[in-house]
C-alpha cells in the first residue's frame, strides 16, 4: 500500500484506543472524510497505519524532522544539531560563521554555491531579507543590514503554506504528511510543478495575499534547488528541504560538477595544444 493512503471504515488501526468494535470487527471512530463535502474526499488526510514507525504524528517535533519513510528524520544530521529547533535548522546552511546572524551577502553566497546565476542569486536573496529580516530583529527597529537572526526564525511564518512548521518553530509530521495525501493524487512519492501550483492554491486563506506569494516563491525555490530530471520532486527530498540538511548535499554536488567540468575543459585544452605542436 503506498505511502500516506486514506484507511477507510473498514481499515485497521495500530492503537486500539482509536477503535470500535462493529460487528464483531474493528473500525476507526471517527471519519476524515464525508461524500457530502466532496473536498474531504479530494484532499484527504494522512492516517496512520498499522505497522507505522511514525508515532504520533500530529505531535510536533522540535529538533528532528521525521516522516512515514524516515521516522527518525535524517539521523547524522540530527544528532549533532539536539539544540536547534528545524526551523532553526533549515536555516543553518547560510549561516556559514555560525554566529547566529544571516547577512544578505551570506544567502547570496549560499545560492551561488548551488550554481545559481548571479542576478537570480542577488534577486531572490535581496527578496528575502527585505521581507524577512524586520521579524526576526531583536528589537523594535528593524536591522540596518537586512540580517536574519536565526534564533528568532520562528517568526517568519505565515499564512497559507503547509504549516508544517508550527508558530514556535517546530516540525509537524501530520502536516508535512498531509501534503502528499492531499496533492500526490497519482501516489508517485513526490510533488509535480502542477501538483505544487495545486497545493498552494488549495491552502489559500482569504484576503491573505502575503502568504499566497510567500508559499508560491519559497517551493519555487525548491523546485528550482531539487530541479528532478523526471519533473517529480522526491518526498524524501523534500522533507530533507525540511531540516535543511540537502542544501549542504546541493553545494557539495554543484562543486563535483563544477571540478569535473575544470577537468574536462583541461583536458581539452592540453588536446588542442598537442595538436597544435604536432602541426607546427
Amino acid at each position: 500500500m503506498s505511502p500516506g493512503v486514506l484507511l477507510d471504515n473498514a481499515s485497521s488501526r495500530s492503537s486500539d484506543s482509536y477503535m470500535k468494535h462493529v460487528n464483531g470487527t474493528k473500525e476507526p471512530s471517527y471519519k476524515t472524510h464525508i461524500i457530502e463535502q466532496p473536498i474531504t474526499e479530494q484532499r484527504p488526510l494522512y492516517v496512520p497505519q498499522k505497522g507505522d514507525e511514525l508515532v504520533d504524528p500530529g505531535t510536533a517535533r522540535v529538533n528532528y524532522a521525521p516522516s512515514r519513510e524516515s521516522p527518525h528524520g535524517s539521523v547524522e544530521w540530527a544528532k549533532t544539531r539536539q539544540n536547534k529547533s528545524v526551523a532553526q535548522q533549515h536555516v543553518e546552511y547560510f549561516d556559514q560563521d555560525h554566529d547566529g546572524t544571516i547577512w544578505p551577502q551570506d544567502t547570496y553566497n549560499g545560492f551561488r554555491a548551488w550554481g545559481w546565476s548571479i542576478p537570480l542569486s542577488f534577486l531572490i536573496a535581496a527578496i528575502i531579507h527585505v521581507v524577512m529580516s524586520y521579524p526576526t530583529a531583536p528589537g523594535i527597529l528593524p536591522d540596518h543590514f537586512l540580517r536574519l537572526y536565526v534564533d528568532r526564525v520562528y517568526k517568519i511564518q505565515h499564512g497559507s503554506d503547509t504549516m508544517t512548521f508550527d508558530m514556535e518553530g517546530r516540525y509537524v509530521p501530520q502536516n508535512f504528511e498531509n501534503i502528499f495525501t492531499k496533492y500526490d493524487k497519482e501516489n508517485k512519492g513526490g510533488l509535480t510543478w502542477v501538483d505544487v501550483q495545486e497545493m498552494c492554491k488549495g491552502q489559500r486563506m482569504v484576503f491573505d495575499f502575503f502568504g499566497w506569494n510567500a508559499t508560491m516563491f519559497e517551493w519555487t525555490m525548491t523546485y528550482l534547488l531539487l530541479w528532478p530530471e523526471d519533473g517529480i520532486m522526491k518526498k524524501e527530498d523534500i522533507r530533507c528541504c525540511m531540516d535543511g540538511s540537502i542544501f549542504y548535499k546541493k553545494a557539495e554536488e554543484n562543486t563535483r560538477k563544477q571540478q569535473a567540468r575544470a577537468k574536462r575543459q583541461s583536458a581539452a585544452s592540453a588536446g588542442l595544444i598537442e595538436k597544435a605542436k604536432k602541426l607546427l
